[in-house]
C-alpha cells in the first residue's frame, strides 16, 4: 500500500508541474497577445495599420495596435499622454515631438516616400507640350520645378498654355494643389522644396531667405483657397475626379493604389526634379512604443507590407517593387532639397497662409 501510494503521490507532482508550466505558457501568451498600443499617425499610413495582414503580422508579435489620425504638423497641439508613440510623416514634426516629450536618442524611420505630383493626363501632355514637363511614359514623367514656379510666379493660366484648349477642364491659374502647410507634413515639405528651387538652390536659412522666397510661397498657397489637412483625402478626391488636375501627394500613396490592382489610364505621375522624401519617423513615448517602432523597422514581413502599401524601407531601395509605368524604381535623375529647421518652416507655412510678421 506504501508503494501504490507513493507512485500515486509521484503522478500527482508531476500532472501538477505540468499544469502549472501549461497555466504559465497561457498566462505568458494572454499577457502578449495584450500588448496594445496607442499610437497617433500620419493619414497616409491608415490604409498600411489597417491591412489584416499587417494586423496579423503584428499579432503573431504580440501586439495590437490602436492607430488615430492626423497631421504631422498638428501632432505638436494634441495630448498625447497616455500615447506609446506618435509617427509623423517626417523629421522636421517629429524632433519637434521628441523635444516637448523629451524624447532622447536616436528616432526610427522604418521608411520613406518622395513627393510626387500626381496629374491627369490631358494635364500633363499640356505641360509637357509647353515646357513643363518630360514624359518618359505615358504614365510617368518629371515635372521641371523651376519652370514651373515661374509659371506661378507670373500667374499663368491654362489658357495662355498651347493645346489647353482641347480640355475642357483644364482652366484658371495652372497650380498645384497641396495640403494646408501650417497643419499637414505634404504640405510643408512642398514649400521646403518650392522654397530651396526659388533660393538659387540653398536652403533657407535667415530672414532674408525668407523675405526673398515668401512672396512666392505665398502665390503657392493662396490661389488654392481652402486646403486639406491631410494628403489621404485629397487624394482620394483626385482618383475619383474631383478637384485640381495637378495634385501633390506622396508616392506611397500612388504605390498603394497600384498594389490594389488598380491601373488608371487618366493617371500620370510626374517626380519633381527637386523634391523631398518624406522620412516617416517614429516618436517612442513609451518603452511598448519603441520596441514596435524596431520591429517595423526590422522585421522582414513587415517590411515586405510596408512596400505593398508603397513605402520604400530606410536601406532597402531595391526592394521596393512596382510598376515601372507609373513609378520611378530608382530615383534617378531626381535631386533631394534640404528641409529647413522646423523653425523656420513653420515660419515659412505661416508666411505663406499669408501671415506678415
Amino acid at each position: 500500500m506504501r508503494r501504490i501510494a507513493g507512485i500515486v503521490l509521484a503522478v500527482l507532482l508531476i500532472g501538477g508541474v505540468v499544469a502549472a508550466v501549461v497555466a504559465g505558457r497561457k498566462a505568458e501568451d494572454t499577457s502578449t497577445a495584450a500588448k496594445t498600443v496607442r499610437m497617433v499617425i500620419g493619414s497616409e499610413k491608415a490604409d498600411y495599420f489597417a491591412d489584416p495582414d499587417v494586423v496579423k503580422a503584428l499579432a503573431a508579435k504580440g501586439y495590437t495596435v490602436q492607430a488615430e489620425t492626423s497631421g504631422s504638423w498638428a501632432m505638436e497641439g494634441l495630448d498625447l499622454k497616455g500615447y506609446d508613440l506618435a509617427f509623423p510623416s517626417s523629421q522636421a514634426p517629429a524632433a519637434q515631438l521628441a523635444a516637448r516629450y523629451k524624447v532622447h536618442g536616436s528616432l526610427p524611420r522604418p521608411f520613406y516616400s518622395p513627393l510626387v505630383v500626381v496629374a491627369h493626363r490631358g494635364a500633363a501632355e499640356v505641360l509637357a507640350a509647353n515646357g513643363l514637363a518630360t514624359l518618359d511614359t505615358a504614365h510617368r514623367g518629371t515635372l521641371d520645378m523651376a519652370a514651373y514656379l515661374d509659371a506661378a510666379r507670373h500667374d499663368r493660366t491654362w489658357q495662355q498654355l498651347k493645346g489647353a484648349g482641347a480640355y475642357g477642364e483644364l482652366g484658371g491659374t495652372l497650380f498645384v494643389a497641396s495640403t494646408d502647410p501650417e497643419t499637414s507634413n505634404s504640405g510643408a515639405l512642398y514649400l521646403a522644396a518650392a522654397s530651396y528651387v526659388a533660393n538659387d538652390g540653398r536652403v533657407v536659412a535667415s530672414d532674408a531667405d525668407l523675405d526673398r522666397t515668401a512672396p512666392l510661397l505665398r502665390r503657392l498657397v493662396s490661389v488654392q483657397g481652402a486646403q486639406q489637412a491631410g494628403s489621404d483625402a485629397l487624394f482620394r478626391d483626385f482618383v475619383s475626379g474631383a478637384g485640381n488636375p495637378l495634385v501633390l501627394v506622396y508616392e506611397s500613396q500612388v504605390a498603394s493604389l497600384l498594389a490594389d490592382g488598380q491601373r488608371p489610364d487618366d493617371l500620370v505621375v510626374l517626380y519633381p526634379d527637386t523634391t523631398v522624401d518624406s522620412d516617416h519617423t517614429v516618436v517612442p513615448l513609451t518603452e511598448d512604443g519603441r520596441a514596435l517602432a524596431q520591429l517595423l523597422s526590422a522585421d522582414p514581413l513587415l517590411r515586405k507590407l510596408a512596400v505593398r502599401h508603397g513605402f520604400r524601407p530606410q536601406g532597402a531601395a531595391a526592394g521596393f517593387g512596382t510598376s515601372e509605368t507609373y513609378l520611378k524604381k530608382e530615383l534617378t535623375g531626381v535631386r533631394q532639397a534640404p528641409v529647413p529647421t522646423s523653425a523656420v518652416l513653420h515660419e515659412m507655412a505661416r508666411r505663406a497662409r499669408g501671415d506678415d510678421k
